[in-house]
This record gives C-alpha cells, structure tokens and sequence, in this order.
C-alpha cells in the first residue's frame, strides 16, 4: 500500500482556519475523505470552513479563493478515477498542477487529497471508511496543518 511508512502527525491546528474544498463526484469516497480531514482538523482544535466544487478540475480556483478569503490552508480533496479516454490524464494534471501553482502563489499549505484511481475498489480502500486500509482524508490535513506551523516557523 502507498501508505506504508508515511509518518503520523499530531499538530496543534488552534488559531489556524483551515478550508476544506472537496469535489462532488464519487459521493461515498468524497464523503469518506471529507470525514477523514475533519476529524483531524477537530481535534487538532483549528477552524473549519468547508466548500463543495463540481470536481476536481475546480479545486485550485477554489482552494485560492478560500485563501485569499483568510484561510491559513486548505485540505483539496477530489475523486478522479481512470476511465477509457485521456481525460482522466488530463484532470489529474490539471488538479496537481493547479494546486501547487495555489500553494506557491499565496505562499500558504494546500494538504493534497486527490486520489487518483484505476477503479472505484482503490478509492474506497484509501477513504478512512470502515474497513478502509488508509484515510487519505486525514493525511491531507495532517500535512495542511504541519506545513502551516512549519512555515509560521521559518517566517518568525
């Protein structure tokens, strides 16, 4: 599994917003993954706002809008799931490189939680639902919050 070896992380997210943007296809991994960043995002005791995109292509405008509302982070959560055509390459490309582009241009953390499949089986696996070997939600936001306290370090 991919998820073999990733560190677990426990960071004080009080007095961070963090936003939550999340697609709308693939409504039981989406919801999974979603569940996932918020339990991370609770108990790490930082402020939750949460949006809803048509997908995933629509991710990084919304991840910038959110931070350029104030947001400390987002945690970008999509479901892109291999199909028969290169629109899957194409989505994927564009979510990763859309989101990074975010990150660099304000400067502040974008958790990555965009799973890109071959079938819905893979996604379900990585949702933290019950029976779920991994809980990409909860890593994005794991990473959105330590990337936050990290950068809050190096600009004190």
């Amino acid at each position: 599994m991919s998820g073999h070896g990733s560190p677990t992380l426990s960071i004080d997210g009080s007095g961070l917003t963090v936003a939550i943007v999340a697609g709308l296809w693939h409504t039981e991994i989406s919801d999974g993954l979603i569940a996932g960043a918020r339990r991370t995002l609770e108990a790490s005791g930082a402020t939750i706002v949460e949006y809803r995109v048509p997908g995933s292509f629509e991710l990084p405008v919304a991840a910038k809008a959110a931070l350029d509302a104030g947001a400390d982070a987002v945690v970008a959560l999509g479901v892109i799931i291999r199909g028969g055509t290169p629109h899957f390459e194409y989505v994927s490309a564009a979510a990763t490189d859309g989101l990074t582009r975010v990150a660099l241009d304000t400067g502040k953390p974008v958790g990555f939680g965009v799973l890109t499949l071959d079938d819905e089986a893979q996604g379900i696996d990585r949702a933290g639902l019950p029976g779920s070997r991994e809980d990409k939600g909860a890593e994005a936001a794991e990473a959105a919050l330590a990337t936050a306290r990290v950068l809050a370090e190096i600009r004190a």
